[in-house]
């Protein structure tokens, strides 16, 4: 993902956020999302967001509610419009006024071991094969699938490296044998196409130089799905939902689940209370 860019002619404010933005670290893809909210609410306002007061941020998520904005998207608002208040405008004082609303979570779908080896199972190729695999046996998300490198596999020590996961935070995730033996059978398939180079993308898309994307991992699972027969509804967050239930079954310690995911805070999970030849040696 690349970040946002500042072209010519951007208004003073809009580059202060993108500067803040990227002076705190955000992702790219946070960072995209606060300038679509703040400019959500500055077209609500009609004029410029930083004259804004209490009563238009009170009035702005009114009128959201009204207009049965889903709450996830109205909390997102409030993170982006409380960022630039408090760091762009230096405005404490309407950071306050943008509340959280109460969100009640539905119960995650999860898939069996047996519905997650039929997925895998339907998948047209091994490149979607190992990639959904990685998805459940390491527990990530699918941006972080997404942004994997040939050069993020520690095999030595067992790990996969995730650089700016959520948040723009990077961690170690589990790499478990059985997965490393498939990326090395990945690895030598995709070497022999041309498309696997020691530096490029684990996952590489149509063109060698990108990624698959979110978007065409989402739908390859989705055709895998529904290729094995897999009544419920399934997506890529679906294979970290499993991943996170399983070891919990199995008795991991949840707070031991919670630093795999990558989550920052301590609470709920997911529904419960870099040499080419040391990467992968044959």
């Amino acid at each position: 993902m690349t970040v946002p860019q500042l072209p010519d002619q951007v208004s003073p404010l809009r580059r202060r956020l993108i500067e803040d933005m990227q002076m705190r670290h955000l992702s790219p893809e946070t960072q995209r999302n606060y300038l679509r909210d703040v400019a959500r609410f500055a077209a609500f306002l009609g004029h410029s967001p930083d004259r804004a007061t209490p009563e238009d941020v009170r009035r702005f998520q009114v009128e959201q509610n009204d207009a049965g904005v889903p709450v996830p998207s109205m909390n997102s608002v409030v993170s982006a419009l409380r960022f630039f208040f408090t760091h762009t405008l230096d405005r404490p004082d309407l950071a306050r006024k943008a509340v959280h609303v109460a969100h009640h979570r539905k119960i995650p779908i999860v898939l069996s071991m047996e519905e997650i080896a039929q997925v895998l199972r339907a998948t047209r190729s091994p490149k979607h094969y190992a990639a959904l695999s990685v998805a459940y046996g390491a527990g990530l998300r699918v941006s972080e699938v997404s942004a994997l490198k040939v050069s993020d596999i520690d095999s030595k020590r067992m790990l996969i490296r995730v650089e700016c996961g959520k948040g723009g935070r990077s961690r170690n995730a589990m790499l478990p044998a059985g997965l490393l033996d498939l990326l090395r059978e990945w690895w030598k398939i995709g070497r022999r196409e041309g498309v696997m180079p020691a530096d490029g993308w684990l996952f590489p898309g149509q063109h060698p130089l990108r990624p698959l994307s979110a978007r065409q991992l989402h739908r390859i699972v989705v055709e895998a799905a529904r290729a094995a027969d897999i009544g419920k509804r399934v997506g890529m967050h679906t294979l970290r939902h499993s991943f996170a239930t399983h070891l919990l079954e199995d008795g991991v310690d949840v707070r031991v689940i919670q630093v795999l995911l990558g989550h920052v805070k301590l609470g709920r999970v997911d529904g419960f209370t870099r040499a080419e030849s040391s990467l992968f040696p044959s």
